[in-house]
């Protein structure tokens, strides 16, 4: 059995929504300290829908297939619904990681949760904290890097 998926490999090879957004209304980046990963992830927001996404990745394959896979389930939803995606959504689209990579979906989920949080911040709009992550209570490594565009 092959150690990834032919759709982990296809957003490896052409990664869908890769780059910058000069008009990001907001933007969030994570990394991961035990493996160097760093993932942003930039939101044009309009009505409260994802109009566009786009990320920039440094980090294995499986980091950029699960920025990728990430940038195509939110594009055209609305907050509430990609507030709800979650790692084992991104890593199951992909027809999945092995163990040792599931952080990498793991930092693609949070990247977008840090992008919305940044819209709701930039935007004076009030939300509920705890479906955020907390940084102070990470278990597995990641860092919220606070960088803003």
């Amino acid at each position: 059995m092959a150690l990834y998926s032919e759709t982990v490999m296809d957003h490896f090879r052409h990664p869908r929504n890769v780059g910058v957004l000069p008009d990001a209304n907001g933007v969030g980046e994570v990394g991961n300290a035990k493996c160097g990963d760093i993932m942003k992830i930039y939101l044009k927001i309009q009505d409260d829908t994802i109009e566009d996404v786009k990320f920039e990745t440094f980090g294995c394959g499986s980091a950029i297939a699960s920025s990728s896979m990430a940038t195509e389930l939110i594009k055209g939803k609305p907050l509430q619904e990609a507030l709800q995606l979650t790692n084992q959504a991104v890593a199951q689209a992909l027809e999945g990681l092995p163990p040792h990579k599931m952080h990498c979906s793991v930092l693609a989920e949070e990247a977008i949760k840090s992008a919305i949080q940044d819209y709701y911040e930039r935007q004076g709009i009030a939300y509920d904290r705890s479906q955020f992550p907390d940084c102070a209570s990470c278990d597995h490594g990641c860092c919220h890097t606070g960088e803003q565009d």
